[in-house]
């Protein structure tokens, strides 16, 4: 990745679109942990009798979608990248109907494997005419195995092998625990390919030892009491000096944060922000296509302010479209067409 500080893109440069065109070409091992999410929609039209503060809902459908890791796959085939993806399900129907989904995408080669007794982690989101009224989760957050993890260590190091660059999506469901993100991030090494980390949402500063030496973290920091002095305000230099603050104790080659009023991307050669609401209003919806845009763009070495760009404004698509809606290139043409595509502001290195 060049990390000298060009200036930021015009938007719908020819740069830009050759800039989207490039996603495609990329190719990811994504790790991690994978679930089920599923949607059921309904009508609220009373209230139960049982407990008059209790909506009773009448389903009308259900929709099924990879969640988690998987859901970072999801991601980056809509952006056109190849991805190998290795994740541990249990013997369920929910472990089925996951390994059903994740396959039946497009440049996908899944490695979903089988943990018997294992409970695969779904969540069960109602909602009535788009509010959300209620999360159900049934997980297993155990570490899994010594003999899987083996397994999964070896398959992972056959895949970058093939690959242009390792995704770590820690959910904390117990694929990448006691060590297992360190050892594939040895492993990523060992084979002379770049690893991206995205740890569990509100993770503190002090257990980011566990991703040490990753070439690049996400952080997820959307909580206004998390965005540090300022709060929501903090949107240009203040959220630019955590993302390199973060990124210097951290060890990591580039760091992407999300705040309340926005992202920062700091690497050792210069940091960027891009001030958007779409953070605040729907920021724990964000983390999975962000690290799939920091995925794809470092997988072809695009420079940080492009990326930055592109990934800012995947965030306003997936705010405008709804939390299940991927982005495509087309989504992000149209973006950069826009007059007031919002601008990556460019910061000095100290």
């Amino acid at each position: 990745m060049n990390l000298s500080p060009p200036n930021a893109p015009e938007p719908a440069t020819p740069d830009s679109a050759q800039a989207v065109a490039r996603l495609a070409h990329g190719s990811v091992l994504v790790v991690g942990d994978a679930m089920l999410d599923r949607y059921i929609h309904g009508t609220v039209s009373r209230m139960s009798p049982e407990a008059p503060s209790i909506p009773v809902l009448a389903e009308e459908r259900e929709l099924a979608l990879p969640g988690g890791a998987a859901n970072v796959v999801r991601y980056l085939t809509a952006l056109g990248a190849a991805v190998a993806f290795i994740s541990v399900v249990g013997d369920d129907p929910a472990g089925s109907d996951l390994t059903g989904l994740v396959g039946g995408q497009p440049n996908v080669e899944p490695w979903l494997l089988v943990e018997g007794g294992r409970t695969t982690t779904v969540k069960t989101r109602y909602l009535s005419n788009g509010r959300h009224l209620l999360r159900a989760d049934r997980e297993q957050v155990t570490p899994i195995p010594e003999r899987l993890a083996e397994r999964v260590l070896r398959i992972a190091r056959d895949a970058m092998a093939a690959t242009s660059l390792t995704v770590l999506s820690d959910y904390g469901k117990g694929v990448l625990a006691d060590g297992m993100a360190a050892r594939l991030i040895a492993a990523a090494h060992e084979s002379g390919r770049p690893v991206i980390a995205a740890p569990p949402r509100g993770i503190s500063d002090q257990d980011l030892a566990a991703y040490a030496g990753a070439d690049g973290l996400v952080l997820c920091r959307t909580d206004p009491d998390a965005a540090g002095p300022g709060g929501d305000s903090a949107a240009g230099e203040s959220g630019v000096a955590r993302a390199a603050a973060l990124r210097a104790a951290s060890g990591a080659g580039t760091l992407l944060l999300v705040e309340p009023a926005g992202l920062a991307l700091a690497t050792a050669g210069g940091a960027w922000s891009f001030a958007t609401a779409a953070t605040r209003m729907s920021g724990g919806m964000l983390a999975d296509p962000l690290v799939a845009m920091l995925a794809a763009a470092m997988a072809v070495r695009l420079d940080p302010s492009v990326t930055l760009q592109l990934a800012g404004l995947a965030t306003v698509i997936v705010a405008a479209k709804g939390g299940t809606a991927v982005v495509r290139p087309d989504d992000l043409l149209a973006a950069l067409a826009m007059p007031d595509a919002p601008p990556v502001a460019s910061v000095a290195p100290a």
